[in-house]
């Protein structure tokens, strides 16, 4: 395919392998450590059904990730300068990962060798499951012409509109990131409170509680109803993603259960892509977090 930009984006995106190679997008990997001494490149050293089972087989135990290096960026952006690309990079929000800061500083590396090769590194405000539907949408409008500096702006301008609405199976790693305090992380496990979380501008906020698991998954998709409806859309109007940690066969019967409710509600029933949540967020979610990217797309 002769595309007018290259995409490069950091693997908070968590887009498959098969998905990201179909799409021309290159993934600088972030890198993921049980131990905090050895680190191992999400998806290349160590693979997702890995990760989450050791997490499940060991859930006292709190893994860690690191953000990719100058030269890890460095190597994704030459690749694409030698092909003489534009080159739009694509980072997870930098109040969450400091990913986007080695990405700037592997461009300047690039501005010695290739002058001539423009760089934009863009800041999503996004993370996991909204990062890819904004990285999707990115090669939505390569793809449909648009010059690096012109799909940059509009990327820019649909920032506000992407969300992740999810929910978790425990509290604990929530409480072992400083999120919530301990005695809240006791009292919520006795009651089996689970949160409703949004990411909108690349900060969490609460969406409220369920009790349960079956009421906390429902209470996700009335989220994905709600933001539909208060924004006048329908799922037409968006790219979805379902994503899922551990679980695949929980994972297939909530996206069974969003499709009946959007046709429903909304007489549509979108593909929704079901994709796995990688090492990025699971180390602070967990591996029963459950939910949704989204984020409007362009109207060419």
């Amino acid at each position: 395919m002769d595309t007018k930009f290259a995409i490069v984006s950091d693997g908070s995106c968590d887009l498959p392998a098969e998905e990201a190679a179909r799409k021309h997008i290159h993934i600088v990997h972030f890198l993921v450590s049980f131990d905090g001494q050895t680190y191992q490149k999400e998806g290349v050293e160590i693979g997702l059904e890995d990760f989450y089972q050791k997490m499940v087989d060991e859930p006292g135990h709190f893994p860690r990730t690191a953000a990719p290096s100058p030269e890890d960026f460095y190597q994704a952006f030459a690749s694409c300068a030698r092909e003489g690309k534009p080159i739009l990079c694509i980072c997870i929000s930098t109040k969450l990962s400091s990913s986007m800061q080695s990405a700037q500083i592997a461009k300047r590396m690039l501005e010695n060798e290739y002058p001539n090769i423009p760089v934009i590194v863009q800041d999503s405000l996004c993370a996991t499951l909204m990062q890819s539907a904004y990285v999707l949408e990115a090669c939505h409008l390569r793809d449909a012409g648009y010059t690096l500096e012109k799909a940059a702006s509009v990327l820019s301008e649909l920032r506000s509109t992407a969300r992740i609405l999810f929910t978790v199976g425990s509290l604990d790693y929530i409480q072992h990131g400083g999120r919530i305090g301990k005695m809240t992380g006791i009292a919520g496990t006795l009651l089996q409170i689970k949160p409703l979380i949004t990411l909108q501008d690349g900060e969490i906020h609460s969406s409220g509680i369920r009790r349960g698991r079956r009421r906390s998954i429902e209470g996700v998709v009335d989220l994905l109803v709600s933001y539909l409806r208060d924004n006048d859309l329908t799922p037409s109007d968006c790219h979805i993603l379902a994503g899922y940690g551990y679980d695949r066969e929980e994972a297939e019967r909530f996206r069974s259960l969003t499709k009946s409710r959007l046709l429903s509600e909304f007489d549509q029933a979108p593909d929704l892509p079901l994709f796995q949540i990688g090492a990025t967020i699971g180390v602070h979610a967990g591996p029963y977090s459950i939910g949704f990217g989204v984020i409007q797309k362009s109207r060419l």
